[in-house]
């Protein structure tokens, strides 16, 4: 699967995002807004997914991080998937995230021939954008790829 990033996860990306994401700092979304808006509009897709957190930890932020972004850029996000289960992913090392089984279960949608392209906050080892991707591509999504704020 094909992913943007539109920047490195460096030290100043690292501290910003937990910021936005573990702090509640959702004005952050808005820092990004124009450059997201500018990358999406170069993109081709059907639906803008945003990756779903569990019940617990949208209670917890009290924000969907990638949905706040696909937001703040003056997109709609398009709910398709659910999580199904509520560990932190930060809380993994590399091995475990890579490993995992999935995580998602699609919500009713037709999707059968649409374009999808996921969006999350960071991009480390591309497994929970694997899954989500699966999911929608059992579903008959004629291609999936995702953009990501950073890579690291």
């Amino acid at each position: 699967m094909k992913n943007d990033s539109l920047f490195l996860y460096d030290d100043f990306l690292k501290e910003t995002i937990a910021r936005y994401k573990f702090r509640g700092d959702y004005i952050l979304a808005r820092v990004f807004s124009a450059f997201i808006r500018e990358k999406l509009k170069a993109l081709e897709f059907d639906y803008l997914v945003p990756i779903p957190l569990s019940p617990e930890r949208l209670y917890e932020r009290g924000f969907n991080q990638s949905a706040a972004l696909i937001h703040e850029a003056g997109f709609t996000a398009t709910e398709l998937l659910q999580r199904v289960h509520s560990e932190k992913q930060s809380k993994k090392s590399r091995q475990e995230r890579i490993h995992y089984s999935q995580v998602f279960k699609p919500l009713h949608a037709n999707i059968e021939n649409k374009v999808i392209l996921l969006i999350d906050d960071i991009y480390t080892t591309g497994s929970t954008l694997y899954h989500a991707a699966k999911v929608l591509k059992d579903r008959g999504a004629a291609s999936v790829r995702s953009f990501t704020l950073a890579r690291g």
